[in-house]
This record gives C-alpha cells, sequence and structure tokens, in this order.
C-alpha cells in the first residue's frame, strides 16, 4: 500500500484503538493484538498477479507487455476494480489503486471487496485489432482468478465499454455453459450494461460538490455557523458566492462533471477553465460546455488547441498550458485526471478553496496535510468518485436477474446511496478537526473491522 494511504489507515486504526466504544468486548492485549491483524491485513494485499501478454503486432513484431491484477480484501465481497491501460503503470500503483477499492467499496456499503488491473501501454500507440487481442491475452492470462462471483473488472483510465465487451466476450468462450454477464461491467447496453453506467462517475462526481454546498447547508446552515471549525467556515463562505469551478481532464470523469455543473440550477456556479493532457482552456465567463463536448467526441476526445479550431466551432475561450489550470484564481478545483498531480512542488500556489478528486489519489500526502491545514476543504476520491463502482454494483445484479433499470432509477439510486454517505460523514467531519479524508477512512475501516472482527479473523 502506498505510503499515503497507508499512513491514513495507520492513523485511523490509532483513534480506533483508542475509542473503547469500538469493539468493546476487546480489551488489553487481545485489543493490541487484534489491532495489530487489522493492519496487516489492511496494509497488504490478498494476491498479486502478474504476467507479460504475448501480442503479435500488425507489423510482425510480436511484444510482451506486462499485465497486473491485484486483489487486495475480499472481506465485503468478490474483488471488484478497473482495468487500467496506460504507460504509468506499475505493481506499487496498482496495489494502492485496490486499496482503495477496499476503502470505497466499504465506506458506501457496496459488497464487494478491493482489485485492480493494469496493463502497461499507450492504447494510442495500438491499432484496434492489437487492442482487441491485448484485452483477449488479459482474460486468458488471468482467467483462473476472474468472474463473476470472484473478481469482477471494470473499465478505468484508457478503458471503457469497447473493451469491457470485448474481455466479457473472451470470458464467456472459455466458460461455456457458466453464467458471464456480471464477469466485467462497465460493458455497452446491448452486452447486458447499465443505461447510465458511463457517466456515473462524473455525475456522482459532481453531486457530492453540490450535496455539500446545496443540500447539506440548506439544512444545516446555523449548526454549522456555531461550529468553531475551519471547514465550517470554508462551507459557509462558498455558498453565499457564485462559485467559479475549473475542471483538470476532460475525460468521461471530468467532461461528465462539467457538464453536471453546466446545468445545474440549485448553485450558481459556472465553468472558467477546462483542460486535457494537451492544453487549458480559459473564459472568465464561463466555457460552453455543450460545444466543448461536441467537438471532443469527434477528435479522438481532445479538446481543441489552436485558435483556428476554437473559431471554427464557434467557441470562446484563451487558450493557457496544461498545468496552469492547477493555479487559476478559481473557488472550485475538480481533479479528473491522474495520480499525483498536486504536490510539494504546486502545492502552495493552489488557490481554490475546495478541490474534489474525480481521479484516484491527485493530491500528494504532503499537499493533502498543507491544503487541509490551510482549511482547504478536500473531497476525497474515495468519496467523490465511486459512482462508477456503484452503479457497477447495480450492472451486476441486472446481469444476474436479467431484468433491467431504466437510466432514471439508475441515477435515483445512485443519488441515494451517495446521500446516505454523505449524511454519515459530513455531520463528523465537520464536528471535529480531521480533515473529510481521515473521517471516510476511518467509517471505512470500521466497516472492515467489525466484519473480520465477526468473522474471527483477528486471532
Amino acid at each position: 500500500m502506498a505510503s499515503q494511504t497507508g499512513a491514513i489507515v495507520q492513523q485511523s486504526l490509532h483513534a480506533l484503538l483508542e475509542d473503547h466504544t469500538f469493539l468493546p468486548n476487546l480489551h488489553g492485549q487481545s485489543r493490541k493484538q487484534a489491532f495489530t491483524s487489522l493492519a496487516a491485513i489492511l496494509s497488504t494485499p490478498n494476491h498479486i498477479h502478474k504476467s507479460f501478454l504475448r501480442v503479435p503486432l500488425d507489423n510482425g513484431k510480436v511484444v510482451r507487455i506486462p499485465a497486473f491484477r491485484v486483489q487486495h480484501n475480499d472481506t465485503l465481497g468478490p474483488y471488484k476494480g478497473g482495468i487500467r491501460f496506460h504507460e504509468s503503470v506499475n505493481e506499487e500503483e496498482v496495489i494502492n489503486l485496490a486499496a482503495l477499492m477496499t476503502l470505497k467499496n466499504a465506506l458506501h456499503e457496496v459488497p464487494f471487496g478491493g482489485g485492480k488491473g493494469g496493463v502497461v501501454l499507450n492504447p494510442r500507440d495500438y491499432s484496434e485489432r492489437e487492442l482487441h487481442l491485448i484485452c483477449e491475452k488479459y482474460v486468458r492470462y488471468f482467467s483462473d482468478i476472474i468472474g463473476p462471483d470472484k473478481d469482477i473488472p471494470a473499465p478505468d483510465v484508457g478503458t471503457g465499454d469497447r473493451e469491457m465487451d470485448w474481455m466479457m466476450a473472451e470470458y464467456k468462450s472459455i466458460n461455456p455453459g457458466k453464467p458471464y454477464r456480471g464477469s466485467f461491467t462497465g460493458k455497452s447496453i446491448v452486452n447486458a450494461g447499465s443505461l447510465g453506467r458511463r457517466e456515473a462517475t462524473g455525475r456522482g462526481v459532481y453531486f457530492t460538490f453540490r450535496y455539500l454546498l446545496y443540500d447539506f447547508l440548506k439544512e444545516q446552515r446555523q449548526w454549522l455557523a456555531s461550529r468553531n471549525n475551519k471547514f465550517a467556515k470554508t462551507a459557509l463562505a462558498l455558498a453565499d458566492k457564485p462559485l467559479t469551478l475549473a475542471v483538470q481532464g476532460f475525460g468521461n470523469v471530468g467532461s461528465i462533471a462539467a457538464l453536471e455543473a453546466y446545468q445545474c440550477t440549485s448553485l450558481t456556479n459556472k465553468i472558467i477553465a477546462v483542460s486535457d493532457r494537451n492544453v487549458t482552456l480559459y473564459n472568465e465567463a464561463g466555457l460552453n460546455i455543450p460545444a466543448l463536448i461536441t467537438y471532443t467526441s469527434s477528435n479522438h476526445g481532445e479538446l481543441p488547441t489552436t485558435l483556428e479550431q476554437l473559431q471554427t466551432h464557434q467557441i470562446d475561450a484563451e487558450i493557457k498550458s496544461r498545468d496552469e489550470i492547477l493555479t487559476l484564481s478559481v473557488d472550485v478545483l475538480i481533479l479528473a485526471a491522474l495520480e499525483d498531480q498536486i504536490h510539494k512542488d504546486n502545492m502552495n500556489k493552489i488557490q481554490a478553496q475546495l478541490i474534489v478528486e474525480g481521479a484516484n489519489a491527485p493530491i500528494s500526502g504532503e499537499a493533502d496535510a498543507y491544503l487541509s491545514n490551510k482549511g482547504v476543504i478536500i473531497i476525497p476520491d474515495i468519496l467523490a468518485n465511486a459512482g462508477g463502482v456503484i452503479v457497477s454494483y447495480f450492472e451486476w445484479l441486472q446481469g444476474r436477474e436479467t431484468q433491467f433499470y431504466t437510466e432514471k432509477e439508475v441515477y435515483q439510486l445512485l443519488y441515494e446511496k451517495m446521500s446516505l454517505t454523505l449524511k454519515t460523514i459530513l455531520p463528523q467531519y465537520f464536528n471535529d478537526p480531521f480533515p473529510l479524508r481521515q473521517n471516510c477512512y476511518i467509517h471505512a475501516v470500521m466497516k472492515l473491522c467489525t466484519i473480520l472482527y465477526r468473522q474471527g479473523k483477528l486471532y
């Protein structure tokens, strides 16, 4: 487990060890031994699977591509987590992401464990035929460990419903006569996918932000005002002004979160900047998000990078460098790109007072502590970007029952589940000095500890 995640888990365990209202039947040395066992269980994955996919390319060459599947913990149910296609994939990253999935599912009461997969490649460097073969090889190499009741992969960075369709088809071909619809989630609708799955993560990211500054404040404004809490002061200050937002990453998560903000009528907010791997686009008066989505949908998912492209598509924006989006003068920053975007070298330049983690681990541990000490509200990945796995759970259920929900029903169920988590977490957050991330980890660790204790796994 990476140092930041591991450190917060250890802090959570220490806080729970000292709280004798938690697992009150454990006392003295037996209590210490149980928590030592918990630390060992949560800090290490159950299994690390790795292989080299042997792939013949279109040019006649044969390459061997590193691939991973990490199964962190299955206390709550089958392992669950995406498969990432990216050149930066490495074993430590996949282990950390699998651990985050364990905690995320525990936090949101989703009956899955934590897993994650990765393949070390840039999808843009391969043809469609080559990617199809890579997907088939991945399933073949890891066929013994995946399945509807064992380990259920889903899309992640660099993969989508196309890749999940290919993988499910391969799983079905090598497991004739066995249930297969629940072997992968994030599939296309025609292949037993769920309506709303593709947009679920982005919608959930914006929903957590909107819930905090609208739904929660509407009910709890007077209570918040009475709290001697720096985060409560930040929330109240933001709630009383029109908000400017910037979104780093304009892929499947960032573009949907931006569109939700653009269409929101509950809050007065405008998106003044968006970015991708090439460019930042800025307009102080607000960007035309639907026009940008239309452009990216027909241009390989990439934002316009020249004045000519902007003018041709009637998009009013100023072109800035890719990383400028992080340090702009905005109220809210949504991070929907990759890991480690805010770190010790740029943390003192961040001006946003509220940051939403649409990506996994986009803020380093040092930067997280620095910004939290300044009173910046950080809605962490474990809380904000769980929409994908929650709707994946609904997809898994629909595949087993062969009865499918409408898109409206999917979003209603998603918002209800995320609301239950927020109703539990937010009052605790504004009532003590811990950052929101710590509160979420404590809640997730409590869930896992209780189940492990009840199952007799701590002796």
